[in-house]
């Protein structure tokens, strides 16, 4: 299967043109079947290529597969090829598997959109550049894809462009997204110029006798490209208004494909991560500080989709917490559980809208579990993973990735686990407010509730179980996924986590958090409903705060936008208008002024032309004699 590897490639380009040319004939599902079999075959080949290398020697894991020659520009000569290894099939595998559960779910979806064609050749295009980027055997190929998920949130966030509101989220996913990718270009020129090349091998080989200044530089810049494509801070920003497009292309950015580019390009670059205490350092904190920045703003919100996103933000940040700590495999374990529960939690967010017309606002809601019974139990193991109840899958993976924590910096872990208290309680807000109680819509909208059709049920059914049995691929002291990546890790100095009786006792304080967590909320909007407005009311300064966001939204247009809008329209009325136009303008009157000049020669007598002819000989000749 390992020589076959391409079709990873291409089953998703297939897909996407056969729709592109042949979808206005095919009809609706002939086209959500083609693009949800396009990535399902994928997903096929992904498991297919990790058995092959799985039988091979630990240390014969790793292959490139070229395709043909890419770049040949003086020095710089790279192939197009694929690179296959445990790292870069674990991550081929979740992303097809959740993207392809994603496109099935869609088809019920989007079933009444009237861009249903324009949709699913976009959702292909996406996965493409996904697994372009996670298999790419160099950094200008890996870039590619980067940039490719970039485009394809754009256009996918953007989706429903006539909604002001659609265009603004995607235009500004875009631009943010510029400001990371600067970073991440900048530290592939350094490499280049440093190195003499952009192939992974052949730059982790060379990297060991470069200054560790060097690696701390391009460590740095390519955190600031983390920052950007995974959502941290400072330029976490446009995740949360990338609600704006479809609820599925919601699960999908948020599980399994842009947000999580960021760890696996860290994860990948390990070699050049190590060799800098200083930009590890940096990485670990920009992720435990997001973790909890993140989920003080969820802990307010109202709307169902919005707090999901923030929780992406707070949990992509534990993921770079680990990676930051240098440990990889801890990291991409919570990348994939999240993948799970993260995806489920999206698309139940879609059911609960496909049966509320649309409405978002959790205080709008009520008793939801008794209309639509499979959305709830599943919504429920997802969020209960995602609070890190015992024995789920967010269990296991964020507490290993803590456990490292506690082992090297005694702060990071205090407020991982505090961020983790703050988890369970909006993870369970967001269960026990719209699903439990009374309904509070309105007459109109509750005869309207309705579980969704088979085609939306299936995916949410088959992802719960991920999120309730995923854990068990990193369970302690039997870890799957630790032994599978080992053979990319190895040769690296990895850092050791907490172990024998302070690993069980970490463990109990994470099941006792996690707990605490879900019975604060319980109390709250359960028992006791009338303590959060009470709260509200008394603390209406920082409920702001929070509701707000922080305000950093209106402190990034104040500073940097709004200057930036003012700049751009002086320089249109002063310099365009005056200093460009001028010139144009007056280019076109000198021209208008000579021709009217020469019109004037123009007096059809023939005597004046005889003269003129006369002098323009004299003139000729006089010149000719005198000189």
């Amino acid at each position: 299967m390992v020589n076959v590897a391409w079709l990873l490639w291409l089953f998703p380009l297939l897909g996407l043109l056969i729709n592109v040319t042949f979808g206005r004939k095919l009809g609706r599902k002939a086209i959500g079947w083609i693009a949800s079999l396009a990535i399902g075959l994928a997903f096929v080949v992904a498991l297919g290529a990790a058995v092959s290398i799985y039988r091979l020697p630990a240390d014969e894991r790793h292959a490139v597969r070229f395709l043909w020659h890419w770049i040949s520009i003086g020095s710089l000569k790279l192939d197009f090829a694929m690179l296959l290894d445990p790292l870069s099939l674990w991550m081929a595998s979740v992303v097809t598997g959740v993207a392809f559960l994603i496109h099935v779910y869609s088809m019920g979806y989007m079933a009444e959109d009237e861009r249903y064609l324009r949709y699913f050749v976009f959702l292909n295009f996406f996965v493409l550049m996904m697994l372009v980027l996670v298999m790419a055997d160099n950094f200008p190929l890996m870039f590619v894809g980067w940039e490719g998920v970039g485009l394809a949130s754009y256009l996918l966030i953007g989706f429903w462009f006539e909604k002001p509101s659609a265009a603004n989220a995607g235009m500004k996913a875009f631009l943010v997204n510029r400001v990371g990718d600067y970073g991440f270009t900048l530290g592939m020129l350094i490499l280049f110029a440093s190195f003499g090349s952009l192939t992974f091998d052949k730059v982790f080989a060379a990297a060991g006798k470069a200054p560790q200044g060097l690696m701390t530089l391009v460590g740095l810049l390519f955190l600031l490209g983390l920052t950007g494509k995974s959502a941290q801070i400072p330029l976490y920003v446009w995740l949360p208004d990338a609600m704006e497009g479809p609820t599925p292309v919601s699960a999908l950015i948020h599980a399994a494909t842009m947000v999580t580019a960021g760890v696996y390009m860290v994860a990948r670059t390990h070699v050049l991560y190590m060799l800098s205490p200083t930009a590890m350092h940096w990485v670990a904190w920009i992720g435990v500080v997001t973790a909890f920045f993140a989920a003080t703003i969820a802990l307010v919100q109202q709307d169902l989709k919005r707090v999901l996103a923030y929780s992406t933000i707070s949990q992509i940040g534990y993921m770079v917490l680990g990676v930051g700590l240098g440990a990889f495999s801890a990291g991409l374990f919570h990348l994939t559980t999240h993948a799970f529960f993260k995806a489920l939690l999206f698309m139940g967010a879609g059911s609960v809208m496909h049966a509320m017309s649309g409405e978002l606002n959790i205080f709008k809601m009520g008793g939801l579990k008794e209309k639509m019974p499979v959305t709830y139990w599943t919504f429920l193991a997802g969020a209960a993973a995602l609070a890190g109840f015992p024995l789920m899958s967010g269990f296991f993976s964020k507490d290993e990735i803590l456990s490292y924590a506690f082992a090297q910096n005694k702060w990071m872990w205090g407020l991982g686990l505090f961020t983790a208290l703050l988890t369970a309680f909006y993870s369970f807000r967001i269960v026990f407010v719209p699903f439990w109680g009374k309904f509070r819509g309105g007459k109109k909208l509750e005869h309207h509730l309705h579980e969704s059709p088979p085609v939306m049920t299936w995916p949410l059914i088959i992802l719960a179980i991920g999120a309730v049995f995923g854990g068990l691929l990193g369970l302690p002291h039997l870890s799957f996924i630790e032994s599978w990546l080992e053979p990319t890790f190895e040769g690296v100095k990895l850092p050791i986590p907490a172990q024998g009786s302070t690993e069980w006792i970490l463990l109990t304080v994470s099941s006792l958090v996690s707990l605490t967590g879900i019975g604060i909320a319980y109390w709250f909007y359960v028992v006791s409903p009338e303590i959060p407005e009470k709260l509200s009311r008394d603390y209406k300064f920082w409920y702001n705060l929070l509701y707000h966001k922080y305000y950093v939204d209106e402190l990034y247009m104040a500073v940097i936008v709004n200057p930036l809008r003012d700049l751009a329209k002086w320089f249109a009325k002063a310099f365009d208008k005056q200093f460009i136009d001028g010139i144009v303008n007056g280019v076109a009157w000198l021209t208008g002024q000579s021709g009217e000049g020469v019109g004037r020669l123009e007096t059809g007598y023939i005597s004046v032309y005889a003269l003129s002819i006369l002098l323009g000989a004299v003139l000729v000749s006089g010149f000719f004699l005198l000189y």
